[in-house]
């Protein structure tokens, strides 16, 4: 009897073309993409280079256009005086003030107008000068110190550079402006902050003040009790 033959096909294992197929699709698709990010790396690098010079053309064209402005001072300075001061500054304002400047704003103002708007920041300073005191303002009487302080005054009134500045200017189709137009608006807002600080009382705030300072410096030295003595009001001579 013999024994049954095997067919060898049977035994042979199948090629997996589905996943080969796969794999391939997959290798193409890697490849594309990274041609991909290739090309897109060389057009950002395009795109840089014509952006850079540009940029640097605009950056030229500004500086042209808006320079920045240069300022040189003269080595050589001169100091006409110098005088010391005994003053007690007791208070300071601040004031915020706006000015209007103009000229030929007439029926042909559109042609050879000139107007600004001029926004000031101003600093008043306001106390007692201590070299006007005297001896004879000074007394003492049943144990009382007895002060008469000269009048407060104005130390200081002038112009913040760094916060005024001119919000607006127009001029006729006819002119450039007057240089000198500001520098009248800024003599006009500086006399206007002082102006300003003495209606609001700063005279009054820097007398009282003093007073208060130097009560507490006159106890501190051994005086109990003092008491200040307005100052005689000089008559006006007439002419």
């Amino acid at each position: 009897m013999s024994e049954p033959t095997h067919s060898p096909s049977k035994h042979r294992r199948q090629i997996p073309w589905g996943w080969l197929t796969a794999l391939g699709l997959l290798a193409i698709m890697g490849w594309v993409a990274w041609q991909g990010t290739q090309m897109l790396s060389r057009t950002a690098d395009r795109v840089a280079q014509i952006a850079h010079p540009a940029a640097q053309l605009s950056t030229q064209v500004a500086e042209v256009l808006h320079p920045t402005p240069t300022v040189i001072p003269d080595p050589v300075t001169i100091i006409h005086q110098v005088r010391s001061l005994a003053r007690l500054e007791t208070v300071q304002y601040t004031v915020e003030k706006v000015v209007t400047a103009e000229e030929g704003q007439n029926h042909f103002k559109f042609l050879f107008g000139d107007k600004l708007l001029f926004v000031a920041h101003g600093i008043v300073i306001a106390g007692i000068d201590l070299q006007k005191l005297q001896p004879q303002d000074l007394w003492v009487q049943d144990g009382v110190l007895y002060v008469r302080l000269p009048p407060a005054e104005v130390f200081l009134a002038t112009l913040d550079n760094e916060k005024s500045y001119v919000y607006d200017r127009g001029t006729g189709l006819l002119t450039h402006g007057d240089i000198h137009l500001e520098t009248q608006a800024r003599r006009v807002a500086e006399r206007e902050i002082r102006q300003a600080a003495i209606a609001d009382g700063i005279l009054q705030t820097a007398q009282q003040n003093a007073e208060n300072y130097l009560s507490r410096l006159f106890r501190s030295l051994g005086y109990p009790e003092v008491i200040f003595v307005q100052a005689t009001p000089q008559p006006t001579p007439t002419p």
